[in-house]
């Protein structure tokens, strides 16, 4: 089963690709969804705090080792 270190990730990643797919072909404004999600990371990886986190838990994805 996937953990929830593997699911914030591939989200986070998919963001990103959709934020440039996006602002390459629409709009340049789309590219602040990959600043969003970039500083969510770097607030996270200070704070241990990730609003997807808990989401995840509450469906029942497991921890892994960084978001426990």
């Amino acid at each position: 089963m996937t953990t929830i270190d593997q699911a914030v990730m591939r989200f986070a990643g998919t963001m990103i690709l959709i934020g440039l797919a996006l602002g390459y072909g629409i709009s340049s404004y789309w590219y602040l969804l990959d600043a969003l999600v970039g500083l969510n990371l770097i607030q996270a990886s200070f704070t241990g705090f990730c609003p997807l986190v808990n989401i995840l838990k509450k469906l029942g994805f497991k921890s892994g080792v960084a978001f426990k």
